[in-house]
């Protein structure tokens, strides 16, 4: 029999690991960033083009390489991080398996410069699809721009699989904040298609939440500190006042690497019990250090998930660590719930002591003494008042004529019913009736019909956004008073794309800056209590998936809208709210299937009633 099993050729290898360490163009800006900030740069520069699919540009004035070096690192498994197995359990640093740049110029046509310190030439590679095309001496000052384009041009299979530049943009700009945070030490900058994107300078965890999530960020950050012989743990959780419907601003960081880990969510999320509503999202950002030997970080190919030694008491030390600082900070409730904050002590009476009040006391005086001039007289003049003038009150009052018309006066009166408004009177040929504030249930001439009601009114309101949408004649409701709302640049950048449908359903945007907006009016069926949830979740659901059609667009905006602004389960609905939820039902084009494809009624038989009772 003939042998079968041969070696890979070098570049099948590369492209077969391409497809685990680069899976889109967010992946590529992963690698580079991390490589700049393990060649201890302080400045890093990020540009994009396209979504990353024509340029990826890393550029950064760390530690630079040497002719040499710039050839190597392109070789697989070519690292300076480690040395032997043992190396594996005590890395500080960022890539390590020597896969990024091997994989990366598998894929795309990559050019390198670098210059080291001691250097007095730098070095220019030019490489497409793993082949070295060109290797040259070039005049660059120190540190390494590295460029990466066409990505996927010779696997066009891969490059189907890439979504929308929306999308591509959003992960690359997620991959962005990942490193931003994990360093405030480094600065960064970011353009995409020309335009400045972000602009961070070297600061602290702090400045840089806020520089990246927006100026209202602050005031919604708790610091959280603490440290143990196992953990220490530095960072800040967002106060339970502003959490979210959908998970949003939550950074784990294990030595300043981010990781991904339900586990640790869960006891964060633990934390917060009792003090946010049940379906909402805490936020945090929070940076653990813990001795490299405890943890494997090798488990995942894109490096986010860490494997711990001691996960038990990671978790307890995580939870009580949170607790405490909302604690301490006065954002739990304390035990005595009927406490009078007027009755604390002012803070700056809290360091001083007690002073005996002083009485002075007239000895000679004595209320029961007659006025005279005499020896033991008080000093004060006291006089008794003579009671008898009370009688001038009654003067009178015997000679009052009692035929006046008082007697014929006539009282209002009207039957007490106990009630403030009047009971709504079920007329005996009701025809709807709900079941559970979730279902709706409604006779037919072949037996009974449930409606979910929450599904109906999502497809109610579907169709009408989609009408205003496409026909631009919505109406809208002036507000007395703006709505102001502080998103992130990125948030308030989705929200900029799909402002031109918005105003077509009924919001009116009176301001907008980079991280916050003004909108003074809103859609007619839309409360303003709501405006805020509506606008989360339309901004999360877009984060998604945008597709690239404008109606296709409209079709997800609308989705979205009317998910949120639908009445939701557990809603009790009066007789005649039904029976118009029904009757706008049946108005519909599909009043049978929701937008998200489900079933929004069903029929039941009465043969199928009789049935149960033979």
């Amino acid at each position: 029999m003939a042998d079968i099993i041969q070696l890979l050729p070098d570049h099948v290898a590369n492209q077969i690991a391409a497809g685990e360490v680069v899976q889109r163009p967010a992946s590529v800006v992963k690698e580079l960033l991390e490589n700049a900030i393990d060649a201890g740069a302080t400045e890093v520069t990020l540009v994009i083009k396209e979504a990353g699919k024509t340029l990826i540009q890393v550029i950064d004035n760390g530690n630079g390489m040497s002719t040499t070096d710039a050839r190597l690192c392109f070789e697989r498994h070519a690292t300076s991080k480690i040395k032997s197995a043992e190396d594996l359990f005590s890395l500080h640093t960022k890539g390590f398996r020597g896969e990024a740049l091997a994989s990366i110029s598998a894929i795309a046509h990559v050019e390198l410069k670098t210059k080291s310190e001691t250097s007095e030439v730098g070095t220019k590679i030019t490489i497409e699809g793993s082949k070295v095309i060109s290797q040259e001496p070039s005049v660059v000052q120190q540190g390494t721009t590295i460029s990466v384009k066409n990505l996927f041009y010779n696997i066009p299979a891969r490059r189907n699989f890439l979504k929308s530049n929306t999308v591509e943009s959003r992960h690359i700009i997620d991959e962005f904040h990942r490193v931003a945070l994990a360093h405030p030490q480094v600065a960064f900058h970011m353009l995409n298609n020309g335009s400045n994107v972000f602009n961070l300078l070297a600061s602290n965890s702090r400045q840089r939440i806020v520089a990246i999530f927006g100026a209202k960020t602050n005031e919604k950050l708790v610091p959280v500190s603490e440290e143990t012989e196992i953990l220490k743990i530095e960072g800040f959780v967002i106060k339970p006042d502003f959490v979210r419907k959908s998970r949003g601003e939550q950074f784990f960081f294990v030595n300043d690497r981010f990781i991904k880990s339900s586990y640790l969510h869960h006891a964060a999320l633990s934390a917060f019990e009792g003090l946010i509503k049940e379906g909402t999202h805490p936020g945090y950002f929070l940076f653990l250090e813990v001795d490299p030997k405890s943890i494997d970080i090798n488990i995942h190919p894109t490096k986010t998930e860490i494997k711990f030694e001691d996960e038990h008491a990671m978790y307890a030390m995580l939870r009580s660590t949170i607790k405490h600082s909302l604690g301490q900070f006065s954002i739990a409730p304390v035990l005595d719930f009927n406490r009078d904050a007027g009755f604390d002590t002012p803070y700056e009476y809290t360091k001083k002591f007690p002073v005996a009040p002083t009485i002075e006391v007239d000895s000679k005086f004595n209320p029961f003494r007659k006025e005279s001039g005499g020896v033991g007289a008080s000093t004060l003049n006291y006089k008794k008042n003579d009671g008898a003038a009370w009688e001038s009150l009654y003067v009178g009052l015997n000679d009052a004529d009692t035929t006046s018309g008082i007697a014929n006066i006539e009282f209002e009166s009207e039957e007490v019913t106990g009630k403030l408004f009047e009971a709504e009177t079920e007329e005996a040929g009701q025809t709807t009736f709900q079941l559970h504030n979730k279902y709706i249930i409604s006779p037919i001439k072949s037996g009974m019909m449930i409606i979910h009601q929450h599904l109906a009114h999502q497809r109610v309101l579907y169709e009408e956004l989609l009408k205003n949408i496409t026909v631009q004649e919505a109406v809208s409701q002036q507000l007395l008073f703006p709505l102001l709302f502080n998103f992130s640049k990125g948030d308030v950048a989705i929200l900029e794309k799909v402002r031109e449908q918005l105003e077509h359903t009924g919001f009116v945007f009176s301001t907008t800056k980079e991280d916050s907006l003004e909108i003074s009016g809103i859609p007619v069926s839309l409360p303003e209590s709501q405006v805020t949830a509506v606008l989360e979740q339309l901004i999360k659901d877009i984060k998604e998936e945008v597709p690239d059609a404008g109606f296709s667009q409209n079709d997800l905006l609308v989705k979205s809208m009317a998910k949120s602004m639908a009445v939701k389960s557990g809603t009790a609905l009066t007789r005649k709210e039904q029976e118009y939820l029904i009757n706008q039902l049946f108005a519909c084009k599909e009043p049978s299937i929701a937008p998200n494809n489900k079933a929004i009624l069903v029929t039941m038989d009465v043969n199928d009633f009789d049935k149960k009772f033979i």
